[in-house]
């Protein structure tokens, strides 16, 4: 299976943040959190994701990329979940809708090219092109999530709402996964 409309409109609206400034969005985001809460989570699951994709690219056989497939599906969904329960409802209530609907979109995405991954054969140059697709897209999502929108959230919010969010966040990775949130 070529790369599809979807992958290359995917690519088009999604360019390709440099690594500095991941690891700096990931530094300032890093030290917004707090042990615990809803953004320390989130970086945590951020941190898992990108090491499944890498697992799923480095599997050597199609069982063990199937599995390591498998296991990037449980924590993608889950953490998307997660944030679609918790997080954007917390990014529209906070005055960024834009951000919120944008987020829900590039999930649903991300769902999606997962869901079509499934059909290829796990060996094939196209599988490993639709990984490096959704690795992407999702590596661009996390960058925006990371260096603006929800620094924003975490300064803009009271600890009322913070606890509100941190609780929800954890309850929905939990009800998907089976597994409590770090």
């Amino acid at each position: 299976m070529p790369v599809s409309i979807l992958d290359k409109a995917i690519a088009a609206i999604t360019p390709p943040e440099s690594d500095a400034a991941r690891a700096e969005a990931r530094a300032k985001a890093e030290a917004a959190a707090t042990p615990g809460s809803w953004l320390a989570q989130i970086l945590d699951h951020h941190r898992q994701i990108e090491s499944a994709f890498a697992a799923v690219k480095a599997a050597s056989t199609a069982e063990a990329r199937r599995a390591a497939q498998k296991a990037l599906a449980l924590i993608l969904t889950g953490h998307a979940i997660a944030e679609e329960a918790a997080i954007y409802p917390a990014l529209a209530a906070d005055k960024q809708v834009g951000h919120a609907e944008l987020a829900y979109q590039e999930q649903a995405a991300a769902k999606m090219e997962m869901g079509l991954l499934e059909r290829l054969d796990p060996m094939s140059q196209d599988y490993l092109d639709k990984l490096e697709h959704i690795r992407g897209a999702v590596a661009h999502h996390v960058y925006s999530e990371e260096g603006t929108w929800f620094l924003e959230l975490a300064d803009d919010v009271d600890a009322t709402e913070q606890a509100l969010i941190t609780q929800r966040y954890s309850e929905e990775f939990a009800r998907y996964t089976g597994k409590v949130a770090a």
